[in-house]
């Protein structure tokens, strides 16, 4: 299966290299292979090559190139990527020492609750004991000798 879309591609290219001779036949131009500034520079032809070699070298190498530079843009956008990962990791660890403090003053206040109603039940026991005694006192039998006094 590869090799037939190896070969629907060449032949593709081998379309628009004959398009492109036909298209500069009537030209004034000697040579068929335009001279393009947008070639990567770490390529050049070959003394002997022929015309129809030439641009379809350079159609691959600009295939290439265009692919070499996507792969740059996403190695771009990776970086961009890492960037907001340490902008988050930040923001995290920040959020994180606020939450942590936070959670120091909920322990504060129920530590201070849990006395307060210590203290209440406390208190509200005393009052009971309070109450029994003087209840008791009052409901105990009066004495004679008081009586008399």
């Amino acid at each position: 299966m590869s090799q037939a879309v190896t070969n629907d591609s060449i032949a593709v290219i081998e379309r628009a290299i004959k398009a492109g001779v036909r298209s500069q036949e009537g030209s004034v131009s000697h040579s068929l292979v335009p001279s393009d500034p947008s070639m990567p520079d770490y390529v050049e032809h070959r003394e002997g090559a022929t015309e129809i070699g030439k641009l379809s070298a350079e159609a691959i190498v600009r295939e290439y190139e265009a692919t070499a530079k996507e792969i740059e843009s996403m190695g771009a956008d990776m970086i961009e990527r890492a960037k907001e990962c340490e902008a988050v990791t930040r923001d995290t660890l920040a959020v994180t020492k606020e939450l942590n403090e936070i959670a120091a003053q909920y322990r504060k206040e129920a530590k201070r609750v849990f006395e307060h109603i210590e203290n209440c039940s406390a208190l509200v026991a005393a009052a009971r004991v309070t109450c029994d005694e003087l209840k008791d006192k009052i409901a105990a039998p009066v004495k004679k000798d008081r009586l008399k006094s």
